[in-house]
């Protein structure tokens, strides 16, 4: 893993089912220009892989959790949601298989994410530009 990775870092939270995804998520935010953490591409093998994702969630700027029904049933998910939340970064919700009243209507889910806006993902490129647009923010100070 990139040790002091450089500009806007987006970690990218999923279900190992939904890997693919993830990977062409990632691709248009490193086109926005920004940095994306993904698990299997950023801990190498034999790396620690608990110390990898929280030295990661220690510098990310954001988090973008892809919120399918599986990925609801992942502790991993939960802790990188949790650790977000009590570092107050942005939380963007990708909504994959499942309505944002599927979404809101299942127990497990805290009210702190339950009233927050997500995006489904067949429109996720509000997403990118709002992405592209804080990068560009970032980099004219």
């Amino acid at each position: 893993m990139q040790r002091n990775p450089k500009g806007w870092l987006v970690f990218i939270s999923h279900s190992s089912r939904d890997t693919w995804v993830a990977k062409q998520i990632a691709r248009e935010v490193s086109l926005c220009g920004a940095t994306p953490f993904l698990d299997e591409a950023n801990v190498e093998v034999g790396e620690d892989f608990e110390e990898s994702i929280l030295t990661f969630l220690e510098q990310t700027h954001e988090l973008l959790v892809l919120l399918t029904p599986w990925a609801l049933d992942r502790p991993y998910v939960w802790a990188e949601i949790g650790a977000a939340w009590g570092r107050r970064i942005p939380i963007v919700g990708i909504l994959h298989g499942m309505t944002t009243t599927e979404f809101q209507s299942r127990s497990e889910v805290p009210i702190f994410l339950k009233k927050r806006d997500f995006v489904d993902i067949n429109d996720i490129e509000v997403y990118f530009e709002q992405l592209k647009a804080r990068v560009d923010a970032v980099g004219d100070e």
